[in-house]
């Protein structure tokens, strides 16, 4: 039995990766702010505020998978963001990440092959118009894993996934219509729109023990977009 913890797990990649966590014997704990998430079989569902002061009583003594997923997109020229916009970003993106991940590093330190997962974009390897305030939050994201998976080797696996767009409630207004979601699926060389199952099932291989070899890396699944033109 294993003991998973994802933070943001009520809709979208969160979502689809507890369904594929809580098979058998384990056990996913799950946190949610503005969607509710009902407990059901072995997924518990816990309110969270990474922005706010917060404990992490609820879960068990020991951890084998810390799952972070908190995120935005907020896609507008430069000149029209404000600073205010990039902090509260990083805020949510980073200082959360780092509060969390410092809340768990006891359990994490008791789980077996114990594994932290964190979410970049493909925005921050390719670049892309109208992507600098999620490319800097992201590029941050990207930095800590290197960091953390350096730092707490060998005992600790960091890695990340960088994901193209992705059909979730995140991403909706990029595609609430057939235009849109054609526009967008033709970009990518495979030609879809990636769904929250791609990704989860990449997270859920990385948290795994096949990939007991694999720390510090940053995974593209993104439909060919970081490396095919």
């Amino acid at each position: 039995m294993k003991n998973y913890f994802i933070v943001g797990a009520s809709s979208g990649i969160g979502r689809a990766l507890a369904e594929k966590l809580s098979g058998g014997d384990n056990q996913v704990f799950g946190t949610y702010r503005n969607t509710e998430m009902i407990s059901a079989n072995n997924i518990h569902a816990h309110e969270l505020d990474v922005t706010q002061d917060f404990g992490v009583e609820f879960l068990p003594d020991h951890l084998d998978g810390l799952i972070y997923c908190p995120g935005s997109i907020n896609l507008k020229p430069f000149s029209r963001l404000k600073p205010e916009a990039f902090a509260e970003d990083l805020n949510l993106q980073v200082v959360g990440a780092v509060k969390i991940i410092q809340a768990c590093m006891s359990r994490l330190k008791k789980g077996t092959d114990p594994s932290i997962l964190m979410f970049s974009t493909v925005a921050v390897k390719s670049g892309y118009n109208f992507h600098s305030q999620v490319s800097v939050s992201k590029g941050a994201v990207e930095g800590l894993t290197k960091s953390l998976a350096a730092e707490f080797a060998p005992k600790i696996r960091v890695n990340a996934i960088a994901p193209s767009l992705t059909d979730t409630p995140l991403a909706e207004k990029l595609l609430n219509s057939d235009q849109k979601r054609e526009a967008n699926a033709e970009r990518h060389p495979m030609k879809r729109i990636g769904t929250a199952q791609d990704i989860a099932a990449m997270a859920a291989f990385l948290l795994g023990e096949e990939a007991s070899w694999i720390t510090g890396q940053i995974m593209y699944v993104d439909g060919g977009m970081s490396a095919i033109r």
